[in-house]
């Protein structure tokens, strides 16, 4: 018995760490932005919340979005928990220091015309210019 066990255990091929494969892709201003955007998307703040704090372990690192923020690193880490909820101006500064914005636009739907190549879409994230 001991032994089928070790036989079927030996098969499972070795599993790769989550949180460093997104770290890593999430240095990626591009990709950062668009994780963030489908956060938002989703409605769910804490869910905002801990994809931006994933943006900023990847691009940064909390000490140091902490420092360029002039926040302390217990209160980030605060703030970006599934629980935070940062005032607009701690946001935007957590945004800046990440090499990030945040955008509004316009929700209602607007007729496409030949000459209008835009798109209208709500509140986004993308890479600071």
């Amino acid at each position: 018995m001991k032994s089928e066990r070790r036989k079927r255990s030996s098969t499972v091929p070795p599993t790769v760490r989550q949180e460093g494969w997104l770290l890593q892709r999430l240095q990626d201003p591009e990709l950062a932005a668009a994780y963030l955007n489908a956060a938002l998307a989703e409605g769910d703040q804490g869910a905002f919340m801990l994809a931006l704090r994933q943006v900023s372990k990847a691009r940064k690192g909390v000490s140091t979005v902490a420092r360029h923020t002039g926040l302390n690193r217990a209160s980030l880490t605060r703030a970006l928990s599934a629980k935070g909820n940062p005032e607009l101006s701690s946001l935007n500064r957590i945004l800046r220091a990440t090499g990030l914005r945040l955008l509004i636009a316009s929700g209602v739907p607007v007729r496409k015309s030949k000459a209008a190549a835009g798109s209208s879409s709500p509140a986004r994230i993308v890479k600071a210019a």
